[in-house]
């Protein structure tokens, strides 16, 4: 079974035929797509998708470039719905789509870097792994996350050193490779992605945002991308597809237990 770590399924792109599209997803052999919000106001909206999708799992939090739209009240009504939710459903499995972003701009970064550590605190108290948005700011999110220890959880369209994803990798994280590994141009990434642990690695699409290179840039990506995306990283490290599928599902639910409900009837998920 694949598992896309990370998509936007609640994204305007796909209001027009996103029943079409979980539905070639599960054909692509998609058991399961965790949906991250961004901000509160989508935090209904990605909970509703796991309530209409089996195969669809969410996690809560406010993503670095929808930080200046957050006060701090905002925090304490995210703790309160996680609270909520951590204690009632099945199917919230992280903090997140929350760190830092740098690539936009830094003229915001202690706004970030507060939002970023009051959210990393709600993962400790609540024993949550989290999603990490770490554009341009790798070493500035690994400061964070030695100053405020979580269980662990994926560095999302990880596109740092493997120095750093050794990093990651020491305190109980994965790293999430998607569309941009496909590049034929993009050797650092394949490269670090034929160079990690295999035990360090998950798929993800970030759809409809990085779409692979067979969609073209201005493609929309989507999950049912995601076995070309396995097949990839097959051709990279020599290994076979079935392998590929195997140890990326293990490790999805290594971070996201939950997930392991994959193996019961979907009808007691909710």
């Amino acid at each position: 079974m694949l598992i896309d770590t990370h998509c936007h399924l609640d994204a305007p792109e796909f209001n027009a035929d996103r029943d079409a599209q979980v539905q070639a997803s599960i054909a692509q052999g998609v058991a399961a797509i965790v949906v991250p919000a961004v901000c509160a106001n989508n935090f209904q909206t990605v909970i509703a998708l796991s309530d209409q999708y089996p195969q669809c799992w969410y996690a809560l939090g406010w993503h670095p470039m929808y930080i200046d739209a957050a006060q701090p009240s905002d925090m304490h009504t995210l703790r309160q719905l996680i609270a909520q939710h951590v204690g009632t459903s099945n199917k919230l499995v992280a903090v997140g789509e929350i760190g830092l972003d740098f690539f936009v701009t830094k003229q915001n970064a202690e706004t970030q870097s507060y939002f970023f550590t009051e959210q990393l605190k709600m993962a400790r108290d609540f024993d949550l792994p989290v999603i990490l948005h770490v554009r341009r700011a790798v070493d500035d999110v690994l400061k964070h996350l030695r100053r405020h220890s979580v269980r662990g959880g994926i560095a999302h369209a990880f596109n740092g050193s493997l120095q750093q994803a050794e990093m990651f990798v020491e305190m109980g994280f994965k790293l999430g490779f998607g569309g941009a590994m496909t590049y034929t141009r993009a050797l650092k990434i394949r490269a670090l992605a034929k160079a990690v642990g295999m035990d360090a690695i998950v798929l993800e699409t970030d759809a409809p945002d990085i779409p692979p290179e067979w969609l073209g840039t201005q493609g929309r990506n989507s999950p049912k991308e995601l076995m070309k995306i396995a097949e990839i990283l097959a051709e990279l490290r020599g290994m076979h597809v079935t392998q590929i599928i195997e140890n990326t599902s293990k490790n999805s639910i290594d971070i996201f237990p939950k997930l392991a409900y994959l193996c019961t009837p979907l009808e007691v998920l909710h």
